[in-house]
């Protein structure tokens, strides 16, 4: 099992990025929180969960450990799997979700595009406790994409968690169009995601 990895960045998207360490070059998925603190190139370290799926091996990697504790907590929970949890996490900082579970907050919860409420209400009654007892890490700080326009960077994010691209370059505009003062790509992907799930 890959619990971290160490390398050189060879590329990097919204969701993704492609570490290579001792001539192997690892694709790993990301949160868009994540991504954003990621510089372009250069020697990174990411703490990474290792999934086997099917005939797959996938590798989820993570700036903080408070970030992959959640991830690893989240994708046990009835119904969240690891893309889901992933949505998530790309949607609230790690800080704001543990305090929503620990203070049960339905509103907060169900406000994250994917989650509904009874799926908030699962998460709140299995993590509860396991998020209270949990003190690893920070957030880590967040800077912004800085590869083209925001535009296309969101609607980008939008396809890459799954929606097709005409939904996302048309969230993506309506988003930008009534938002003017969005100042980081984070901001706009979190309107967007409450955008196409109503």
């Amino acid at each position: 099992m890959i619990a971290s990895l160490r390398g050189q960045v060879i590329s990097k998207g919204l969701t993704h990025v492609i570490v290579e360490a001792q001539g192997v070059g690892y694709g790993v998925a990301v949160s868009i929180a994540t991504a954003e603190t990621l510089p372009e190139t250069g020697e990174i370290f990411l703490h990474i969960h290792t999934a086997l799926r099917e005939n797959a091996l996938e590798l989820y990697g993570f700036m903080t450990q408070e970030e992959k504790a959640l991830f690893e907590m989240l994708i046990t929970v009835a119904g969240i799997g690891p893309r889901t949890s992933m949505l998530i996490l790309s949607g609230i900082a790690p800080g704001e979700l543990k305090e929503a579970i620990i203070e049960g907050d339905l509103r907060q919860l169900t406000a994250i595009p994917g989650i509904g409420k009874k799926s908030a209400e699962r998460i709140i009654l299995e993590l509860k406790e396991k998020i209270s007892k949990l003190n690893v890490g920070g957030n880590g700080a967040r800077g912004r994409s800085g590869s083209g326009s925001l535009q296309e960077d969101l609607a980008s994010s939008l396809i890459n968690l799954g929606y097709t691209e005409r939904t996302a370059v048309t969230a993506a505009k309506r988003v930008l169009n009534e938002n003017v003062t969005v100042l980081s790509l984070s901001e706009a992907v979190k309107l967007a995601l409450k955008q196409v799930s109503k």
